[in-house]
């Protein structure tokens, strides 16, 4: 999609971002290739690279972001903490040095007390982090961060800290300009996160009072100005709910993914601003100007199974609709249908951000625009975040960083679909299926004729089908009888029977299927005497519902795959074997053919969107297996390992 939208474009090299955006050099000449005065990093890759900052300058390219001292000192966490020490900015607990022995650092853990965080000591969005809760799971854990890292930054080296819990994630937007003025334009709470990575942010911070938001902010403006800074920068704090007390975390010198929030409440143009910065304007507004109105959230959508560990996953977005943008609403994407979401990079599909006057409102209005966000193809996160953003707790404002851990069993249910929707995805099936008949028929152009429907039509007998509908999300199976009444008329109508192992329901139902375009149906039908419309996509044997409550999917359980339901869910639940959870590669394969193996123990490494998964030995036994090796590409559900269990 941004090669479209550009004027030139010019490769870089494949997909790897080892090979391709993490190459200055080849960044560099694209800009002189066309003719370009400046480079705006963006958000990741090289955006918080000193050399690459260095880089464009030595080539005559102004590099829009902070100088390449700011982002080496900021940039590094544990030179960052030192200078912040030193300017009076409160700093967590741990050890932030350079020996990156791995027996002193799990020293240095253990003198610190478990449970500890250990961390890359450049980048951010989670990788590199792993959360420690006892000694002997400190080197499992260090050895994963330091690849993490080298993967992600290109630098193994962590640093270690005491790991406050149920602490609140904040952070101020700060800017910095050439004459010395610095400012800040308010904080946002990015605490709603999994895997240490955001999903929900919201702007400003809920339950601060005006002298701790102040507070909060003047210390931001002070370790940015402690090392020189200049443009756009984020300054992390972690906040402790116990005593209300907030400790420098990190220093993000670049523009965040989250940005669009201050944005929304501040109404400055922060790119706008790191333009005029960079071309060594003055700030446009002095701190007493800046003012905030209203609230604002982002949500992330991100191309995962909530249901699997937020599993991400890799595939070709099928079906794609977004809510109508309007001056509250900000849809910020990529990708367009038919799109591959690729294993290289991080899963995120889109950015949902919206605008209100009071924050329940702001919640209200994300809620109602996460249902019209459709998307099929792959697992996302769509339906979780509406879970989210209805919560009770999140609404009190009672969030912090194991908010998602704490309530998995309410926002990770796998609830039954509402009855109404079975005899609704009946009927879409049916009427999709009558279309294609009629469409391809080439006996008659009579549309309404008997012989055009083929739906069985006999004279004074209607005609009943049987199908087996599986509903994706919860795995519920139900046996549907489906009566066609008034086939071959204007005025089609169908009686609808189905149940599962615990109800059956009856419904009168009747409707129409309309086509916007080439996969992109619109449904209204009456079940029971009430009127219901749903945005409806069909891949394969399944049909995708999507209406104001969210997603839902049903698929055609085929003939020939009734009597293979139960054994094929049998042998994906197996504890003897070891499938891949997702689409991947093979990082590394811990095991030989005969080792004994314990319950827990790691068996292969993966990675997928620069996230390591470890796949760990449900039962104790011997290896039997090993189907694939270290740099394999892995489809999910792929058989990796067998184990043959202990008699």
């Amino acid at each position: 999609m941004h090669v479209a939208m550009a004027d030139q474009a010019v490769h870089v090299g494949p997909a790897q971002s080892a090979h391709s955006y993490l190459l200055k050099d080849r960044i560099v000449n694209a800009a002189i290739k066309t003719n370009s005065q400046a480079i705006h990093p963006g958000y990741g890759f090289l955006s918080e690279n000193t050399s690459f900052a260095q880089y464009c300058q030595t080539n005559n390219i102004i590099f829009i972001g902070p100088p390449p001292n700011a982002i080496e000192s900021m940039g590094i966490k544990s030179k960052s903490k030192e200078i912040m020490s030193e300017a009076g900015v409160p700093v967590v607990e741990g050890y932030h040095g350079k020996d990156q022995n791995s027996d002193f650092l799990q020293h240095q853990a253990n003198k610190i007390g478990y449970p500890v965080m250990i961390k890359a000591i450049k980048g951010g969005g989670g990788k590199g982090m792993k959360i420690v809760s006892k000694e002997s799971e400190f080197f499992e854990n260090l050895m994963s961060a330091k690849r993490e890292s080298l993967s992600s930054f290109g630098d193994d080296s962590v640093l270690i800290e005491k790991y406050i819990q149920q602490p609140r994630h904040v952070e101020v937007q700060v800017f910095a300009d050439q004459h010395k003025n610095c400012v800040y334009l308010f904080e946002r709470d990015c605490s709603i996160q999994r895997r240490h990575q955001k999903v929900m942010e919201e702007a400003p911070a809920p339950g601060l009072s005006e002298s701790l938001r102040q507070h909060l902010g003047e210390t931001a403006v002070r370790a940015a100005k402690a090392v020189g800074y200049e443009g756009a920068g984020t300054v992390e704090f972690i906040f402790d709910n116990a005593t209300n007390k907030f400790y420098f975390m990190e220093m993000n010198t670049r523009l965040q993914v989250e940005h669009p929030i201050t944005e929304m409440i501040t109404g400055v143009d922060l790119v706008e601003w790191q333009i005029k910065v960079a071309e060594g304007e003055q700030l446009p507004l002095k701190q007493n100007e800046i003012k905030f109105r209203g609230h604002s959230v982002q949500a992330r959508i991100y191309a995962e199974d909530p249901y699997n560990n937020f599993l991400p996953a890799a595939g070709n977005l099928q079906y794609l609709d977004y809510p109508t943008v309007s001056d509250d609403v900000r849809v910020e994407t990529g990708v367009r249908q038919g799109d591959d979401v690729s294993v290289h990079y991080d899963p995120m599909i889109a950015k949902l951000v919206v605008w209100s006057e009071t924050r329940s409102d702001a919640f209200a209005k994300l809620k109602n625009n996460l249902s019209a966000f459709n998307i099929a193809g792959l697992s996302t996160n769509v339906q979780f975040l509406m879970s989210l953003c209805a919560h009770h707790e999140l609404l009190k404002g009672n969030v912090h960083t194991g908010f998602i851990e704490q309530h998995k069993n309410v926002l990770l249910s796998k609830n039954l679909p509402n009855p109404e929707l079975i005899p609704q995805a009946v009927i879409a099936l049916i009427l999709y299926n009558e279309n294609k008949t009629i469409s391809t028929n080439i006996n008659t152009n009579d549309p309404y004729s008997p012989f055009a429907t083929q739906t069985g039509f006999r004279v004074n007998h209607n005609y009943v089908q049987k199908i087996k509908l599986k509903h994706n999300l919860c795995g519920e199976l139900y046996d549907v009888r489906i009566e066609y009444c008034g086939v071959g008329s204007s005025d089609s109508r169908f009686n609808i029977c189905f149940k599962n192992k615990d109800t059956e329901i009856e419904s009168n139902v009747r409707g129409s299927l309309d086509t916007s375009s080439s996969n992109k149906f619109h449904l209204t039908c009456i079940v029971d005497g009430t009127l219901y419309r749903s945005n409806i996509a069909f891949i394969e044997n399944s049909v995708h519902l999507f209406n104001k409550d969210g997603g839902n999917e049903f698929t055609v359980i085929l003939p020939f795959d009734e009597k293979t339901i139960d054994s094929n869910e049998h042998d994906t639940e197996s504890n003897e074997i070891i499938l891949a959870p997702t689409q991947a590669t093979v990082e590394r394969v811990n095991v030989n053919l005969g080792d004994n193996v314990c319950i827990g123990d790691p068996i292969v490494v993966l990675t997928a969107m620069k996230m390591e998964y470890v796949v760990k030995a449900q039962i104790e036994g011997k290896i039997e297996k090993i189907l694939r090796k270290e740099g394999d590409s892995v489809r999910k559900g792929e058989l990796l390992v067998k184990i043959t269990p202990k008699n």
